[in-house]
């Protein structure tokens, strides 16, 4: 299991993707987290940006990533995956069974 993480420029987006990737069953659950406030630099810039955190609960790296690239507005879109050691049975047997 992996929660992936990646930031969109507004729930829109957030929402677009997040319900591409659960309906493709790339996904299992997405959470969207409004209005985070992120510095980073971008082409030699300081940037401060409000932005849509999305949680994405999923099994496998590679589609979730393919699937953001071709749907976010970003030229390159935040895509980290955090590899999960624990989780609930209950929790990992409904995620195998709805992402079949």
């Amino acid at each position: 299991m992996r929660v992936i993480l990646s930031t969109c420029a507004n729930i829109e987006e957030a929402k677009k993707i997040a319900r591409a990737l659960v309906e493709e069953k790339r996904a299992a659950c997405v959470n969207i987290v409004p209005k985070i406030f992120s510095v980073y630099e971008w082409q030699g810039e300081l940037q401060e940006d409000e932005e849509v955190l999305l949680l994405i609960k999923a099994l496998e790296f590679e589609p979730v990533r393919q699937r953001i690239k071709e749907l976010h507005s970003y030229e390159v879109p935040e895509i980290v995956a955090l590899e999960i050691k624990e989780v609930d049975g209950a929790y990992l047997r409904w995620m195998r069974e709805v992402l079949v």
